[in-house]
């Protein structure tokens, strides 16, 4: 089982600020980073070469739920309008490195393989919404089972963008059956992150075999009565650099995120 930076144990969790929690991952802390900087937005983070720059931004367009673009650097930038001082290099508790479309290493620090033509995408996160669930009496299982969310490529194919081209990848949260309309209505407000689920109820409508061996992040076990409640979700990207297979590109780890400084209510739609 993997252990959230909310179930450390060290300092509590709500008082702890994006700086804080970005100070925390600079420092070497690789924990999943749901629940963490309650209230703020996080963010999935691709960084490819310039050369690959359009078709990612293409892909963002074409695609829009599961790679909401927050926002794109200029080529070599290391930092992001959403959150001042941060270093897209170091800032994350863990990311992933991309050749030709083989993951080779997960490290924590990515300074070394920065150069002057590469561009980041920053891309809403469904973490981002889980607050507003709470606020609205939806338990988020991830956060209190202490587990990464649970992740899956499905049957679905996103629309293909220059050379960048593969499956939907969602995120699946157990929500009480009464509790399921709540549960789209709030996320529904929030499409800069994702927004509304894109299914409900049986996983194999999505081709998912079974639920207990998630594609990355953990297992969630399921409350009796809860429904499992599926959203798209920014890993999409990192499957497509499975399927397309560019020379390079960094990510961060699945469930690892860029907390901004930018409050969750900014991208809730009234």
């Amino acid at each position: 089982m993997t252990t959230t930076a909310a179930a450390t144990g060290t300092d509590p969790v709500a008082r702890r600020t994006p700086a804080d929690a970005r100070a925390r991952y600079r420092a070497g802390l690789a924990v999943p980073s749901s629940g963490e900087a309650p209230g703020f937005t996080q963010a999935n983070l691709v960084v490819l070469p310039r050369d690959w720059a359009w078709d990612m931004l293409l892909f963002g367009q074409r695609n829009p739920q599961p790679v909401p673009l927050l926002d794109v650097t200029d080529p070599g930038s290391v930092g992001t309008v959403l959150a001042a001082g941060a270093d897209l290099r170091t800032d994350l508790p863990r990311y992933r490195v991309w050749r030709d479309g083989e993951l080779v290493d997960e490290p924590t620090d990515v300074t070394d393989l920065w150069t002057d033509d590469l561009v980041a995408f920053l891309i809403g996160c469904s973490f981002s919404f889980e607050n507003a669930l709470l606020d609205a009496g939806v338990p988020v299982r991830n956060v209190e089972q202490g587990r990464n969310v649970s992740m899956y490529r499905t049957n679905r194919a996103c629309r293909p963008a220059g050379r960048l081209s593969g499956p939907l990848v969602v995120s699946m949260r157990p929500v009480p059956a009464e509790l399921v309309a709540t549960a789209v209505q709030v996320t529904a407000r929030m499409p800069q992150v994702h927004g509304a689920p894109v299914h409900v109820g049986s996983p194999s409508a999505l081709g998912i075999a079974d639920l207990a061996r998630p594609d990355f992040g953990d297992p969630v076990e399921c409350a009796e009565g809860d429904v499992p409640v599926f959203w798209a979700c920014g890993v999409t990207p990192q499957a497509a650099l499975m399927a397309s297979r560019p020379p390079f590109a960094l990510t961060h780890a699945p469930g690892h995120m860029f907390v901004t400084d930018v409050p969750d209510a900014a991208y809730r739609q009234l």
